[in-house]
């Protein structure tokens, strides 16, 4: 993506307030932009503590470069290698789950959450109860706990910072001081790598074509739920516990090009936009320097060199995933938990060649149905709630594949 063109007056030397960071989840593709933006800024930001789930060598690596604090593996088994990793340096090492929730409840001015799944739900909710500001990438947090997350940002009295490019950018044209003349939130959608492919096709698709997004490089069972577009429709149900709206004011357009991320539609007929490049730095340089703006050496784009943008209607029969999402969205309780641990399951079979892509939703759907015909979709009271759903939803799934294999 090229450039604009910059001006050769120096920047203003910063002197504010250094502000500390916490990032959970600093090997994967979000921490990677995270820690490019703290290290890039050493003067603004400083790291505090970082996790991992059980990659040793690349988070030794950026807690040393970083000069974290504090490192933590949440596979316990691995805490020998990282304790040796990080031998001679003076950093704190820990393990395990009550770690990484040590990790996010340590004082700092930004937590920022990037565990992949539903493992990211008690460490998000940690931080919030220690007062910390949360920069949210894990979408779990609010498809299976939003209310409960939502009510402790709304106790702490900060907001949650969303990290995903779709509401960052949604956040950064929301006038909440006119939010009752707020029409629709729209999210736009890349399309993934089967946006012209018959239903027929995308069913059979093979792991290495589903793993080929177009714009994006990230994990392997984010790419595999933008490819089904059950990343959009967990991203409406997060906006509907972000913007407090209900699915009817929540739209999806597809935007190839990916530079548009996110509108908001006001009564007077304004339609306000945020663009940027395809570049994940860029959201979380936002956040990390919200509520304020700093420089930050990332993509810019060129209107010129782009030349011109497409929207296309998103079609929800060759995507059932995005339609299952939005379903239960509408029907809501705890049906948006059961549609993420089934899908965790889904893909993670597809991933292992246990099942064909159009199987994900397939299977998505019997979990869902038979969590509906037994009445087991009140909303959860507690966390306790969400994990023992979470987890039954998983045994569901798993009998589900079972039985059929």
């Amino acid at each position: 993506m090229p450039k604009s063109s910059s001006s050769d007056t120096p920047a203003p030397t910063y002197s504010g307030a250094q502000k500390s960071i916490s990032v959970l989840g600093a090997s994967g593709s979000v921490g990677d932009s995270a820690l490019d933006i703290i290290t890039g800024s050493p003067e603004r930001y400083r790291v505090d503590a970082l996790t991992a789930n059980r990659n040793v060598s690349k988070l030794a690596k950026a807690a040393i470069a970083s000069k974290a604090r504090f490192a933590v593996v949440a596979d316990e088994s691995c805490y020998g290698a990282l304790k040796d990793a990080l031998a001679g340096h003076d950093i704190e090492v820990g393990a395990g789950q009550s770690a990484v929730e040590d990790a996010a409840s340590r004082p700092a001015d930004i937590v920022i959450g990037a565990i992949v799944g539903a493992a990211g739900i008690c460490p998000t909710l940690a931080a919030l109860k220690a007062g910390n500001q949360v920069a949210l990438a894990n979408k779990e947090a609010l498809v299976c706990a939003g209310d409960l997350v939502m009510a402790e940002a709304k106790r702490l009295g900060k907001p949650i910072l969303p990290v995903d490019s779709e509401h960052s950018a949604v956040f950064q044209v929301y006038e909440r001081d006119n939010a009752s003349e707020i029409l629709e939130v729209v999210l736009t959608a890349s399309g993934g790598p089967f946006r012209t492919w018959d239903k027929e096709a995308i069913a059979n698709a093979s792991i290495i074509e589903a793993l080929n997004h177009p714009n994006f490089s990230m994990g392997n069972k984010i790419t595999i739920d933008s490819a089904s577009m059950m990343n959009k429709g967990l991203e409406l149900i997060e906006a509907h516990h972000l913007y407090g709206l209900p699915s009817e004011q929540l739209s999806v357009v597809v935007h190839p090009q990916q530079i548009i991320h996110g509108m908001v539609a006001y009564s007077d007929g304004s339609l306000l936009a945020q663009l940027g490049a395809p570049d994940m730095r860029i959201p979380v340089a936002h956040c990390l320097a919200w509520p304020h703006r700093a420089p930050a050496d990332t993509d810019r784009i060129s209107l010129i060199d782009i030349g011109k943008f497409t929207f296309e209607a998103p079609d929800y029969e060759r995507f059932p995933c995005m339609q299952l999402a939005r379903n239960a969205l509408e029907v809501g309780g705890s049906l948006p938990n059961i549609l993420n641990a089934a899908n965790e399951i889904a893909v993670a079979s597809f991933l292992a060649g246990g099942m064909s892509f159009g199987g994900i939703a397939v299977l998505v759907e019997k979990v869902m149905a038979e969590f509906l015909r037994r009445g087991e979709v009140c909303a959860a009271n507690d966390v306790a709630d969400v994990l023992a759903l979470d987890k039954a939803a998983r045994d569901v799934a798993s009998q589900l594949l079972r039985a059929e294999s």
